[in-house]
């Protein structure tokens, strides 16, 4: 029915819970019907089987289904890997030289984004749902802690995570909340959690391993959308600006391929990502010398500067620099198969 593929979400519960060989046995039917494998990698870091271990878990899933695989927002996640990029690049180099297609996309920030929870309770604990996870955080705090412990580490410890989601302490770093309350910063940690669990960003990727990832001619541009981090709205901005416009690490023409055509040609939307007679009107109008992201951790909902025209499907959803009331975007269906 034109669904893209197989998505999987392997570092987050219940997704973590499922085997290398049940993904396998998924992504041999999205392959029948000429899809992609999809999957935010079962580690980043070093929390379970580590990042070099993922990515070749996500290999063996494109080899035995006989799949495409696509990998979501790749990165170095934390001090543990920081410098592994080379070593990524060359397994993903491999792969595609032995006939495989093997893609992923990047956010150009140096700071992740997830729930609390996500980064700091071990996944052993959450497989009793919310309502089991806040009684353990709360009658059984002490063993919970000893997992938060070595997560926390991970995270870059606690000045490196800033809460952004709605909390009483929206804006500041769990260590900042944890001074504020007066507790053990991981006591703090589980009330917030257990109060509404809100998003934060974490601050713990390196530049030089952004920067290797993202000159990478199979890597895609993407925005990792959710709230309570910039590169919901800014990211393809802030790619431009800092990589492009100042560092000049990719040309104009590479950025624009990156975050259009080659987007169309992984998830097999051959009707889009191209200017060319026949095809769906999806048309940006920019000025490289404006285009810039105004969004930031505090404020991550502020629009761009730069686009003065903007059509979706064929309709004129920005003009002049100015949202138009009309809302002309629909579901996206593969109308292509994802060969190489």
């Amino acid at each position: 029915e034109g669904a893209l593929g197989l998505s999987t979400g392997l570092f987050y519960a219940p997704g973590s819970y499922a085997s290398t060989q049940e993904v396998i046995a998924l992504a041999q039917v999205a392959a029948e019907f000429g899809g992609v494998y999809e999957s935010h990698l079962r580690d980043e870091s070093n929390y379970s089987i580590g990042l070099i271990g993922a990515v070749e878990e996500a290999l063996q899933v494109g080899l035995e289904a006989n799949i495409p695989v696509h990998i979501a927002h790749i990165k170095a996640l934390g001090p543990a890997v920081h410098g592994t990029s080379d070593k990524l690049v060359e397994m993903i180099e491999q792969a595609n030289a032995s006939g495989k297609r093997v893609t992923a996309d990047q956010y150009p920030w140096l700071a992740s984004g997830t729930r609390l929870s996500n980064a700091l309770v071990p996944r052993s604990l959450m497989s009793g749902g919310l309502e089991e996870l806040h009684r353990l955080l709360t009658e059984s705090f002490e063993m919970v802690r000893q997992g938060m412990v070595g997560n926390l580490a991970r995270r870059g410890g606690a000045d490196a995570l800033l809460i952004t989601g709605i909390s009483p302490y929206q804006g500041m770093t769990l260590a900042e909340a944890a001074e504020q309350a007066g507790e053990d910063v991981l006591q703090t940690a589980a009330n917030i959690i257990i109060a509404g669990d809100p998003s934060v960003a974490s601050f713990m990727m390196d530049a030089p391993d952004v920067e290797q990832l993202m000159a990478q001619p199979w890597v895609l541009t993407s925005s990792d959308g959710s709230n309570g981090h910039p590169r919901k709205y800014a990211t393809f901005p802030k790619k431009f600006k800092s990589y492009v416009f100042e560092q000049a690490l990719l040309t104009t023409t590479e950025f624009v391929y990156r975050s259009t055509g080659l987007t169309a040609e992984t998830f097999g939307l051959c009707d889009r990502g191209r200017l060319a007679e026949g095809l769906v009107a999806d048309v940006v109008i920019w000025s490289p010398l404006n285009y810039s992201p105004n969004a930031t951790y505090e404020a991550p909902e502020r629009l761009a500067s730069g686009v003065s025209h903007l059509f979706v499907n064929g309709v004129l959803a920005i003009s002049d620099g100015h949202r138009t009331e009309q809302r002309p975007g629909r579901i996206v269906t593969r109308s292509c198969s994802n060969s190489r």
